[in-house]
């Protein structure tokens, strides 16, 4: 099976496990992305526990899911922001005010637009989970 976007198949099979009700999922290969990713996520507890295996072909990662996630996704193309311009992503796939977060790639790392805009840097659009 070739895989284009491994991060787009985690978050859907994130969301499809979370809409079936499961408790645990797999999900492969592994990436520092999708590690930084999920760390993300746990902090703000939209996901639980989850630890990586190696399998001398890529690596699984199982994520204990909390049911906290309505809807994720990759944002494709990833959207270049600047540091004041986060609102007008916000609207866009974010569907309140403060509900919801972005995760944005700057130049010091993976964080969400909220920390972004508190340390006053652009980035690169890269998800976003509510």
């Amino acid at each position: 099976m070739v895989m284009n976007d491994p991060i787009a198949n985690m978050f859907s099979n994130i969301l499809n496990a979370e809409k079936a009700g499961k408790k645990e999922i797999v999900v492969e290969p592994i990436s520092k992305l999708a590690l930084k990713i999920l760390e993300i996520l746990q902090d703000l507890h939209y996901v639980g526990e989850f630890k990586c295996i190696k399998n001398g072909k890529g690596g699984i990662i199982k994520i204990n899911l909390l049911g906290n996630v309505n809807r994720c996704g990759v944002v494709k193309p990833r959207f270049p922001v600047k540091k004041d311009n986060y609102k007008k992503f916000e609207k866009r796939f974010l569907p309140a005010k403060d509900f919801g977060v972005l995760i944005v790639s700057t130049s010091k790392g993976l964080m969400t637009h909220n920390k972004a805009q508190e340390e006053n840097i652009g980035g690169r659009l890269v998800a976003f989970c509510y």
